[in-house]
């Protein structure tokens, strides 16, 4: 038997006085768009804000259905409307917040890992990796790339 160790480096920030301008205005749209969430079942709505090649931001927010999995997730809402109205244009980051009982949620809370596999295709497609800025009440985490969220990803490599 060998052990595989696999590491993710995440960034931490207690004070978002130390992001960009770039994530800062990321994560004030990803707010807007949580408090637009379509979310009467279980009261979690989140955002999402995708910051393009082309310096548009595009928003997205989870979409619920009394039909459990028909709804979908902020973060695809997001990079899927990138996608169909920006096509030749790479995402560059995207930040994502979630809010209960209309707070910020306390800890940041990572994309889902359909979510995170969508993410990495984007990666993919455009040969540019996805930064990624959780937010929370408390802190901030960033991750340089979405491939870090989800290191045993599926690829076009495994269909061969």
């Amino acid at each position: 038997m060998n052990l595989l160790k696999i590491t993710t480096h995440i960034k931490r920030y207690d004070n978002r006085d130390e992001l960009t301008t770039d994530e800062t205005t990321l994560l004030k749209k990803a707010r807007e768009a949580a408090l637009k969430s379509y979310s009467p079942y279980s009261g979690f709505k989140v955002g999402a804000a995708v910051l393009l090649q082309n310096g548009e931001i595009v928003t997205g927010n989870n979409q619920e259905n009394a039909a459990y999995p028909s709804g979908l997730c902020a973060e695809r809402t997001a990079i899927f409307w990138a996608n169909s109205q920006y096509p030749d244009v790479a995402v560059t980051k995207i930040a994502v917040t979630a809010l209960k009982g209309g707070k910020i949620v306390a800890k940041p809370v990572a994309p889902c890992g359909s979510c995170r596999q969508v993410m990495i295709e984007t990666e993919t497609r455009f040969k540019t990796p996805v930064k990624t800025i959780i937010d929370s009440s408390s802190e901030v985490w960033v991750i340089d790339k979405a491939s870090d969220l989800l290191p045993l990803f599926f690829n076009e490599k495994d269909l061969g």
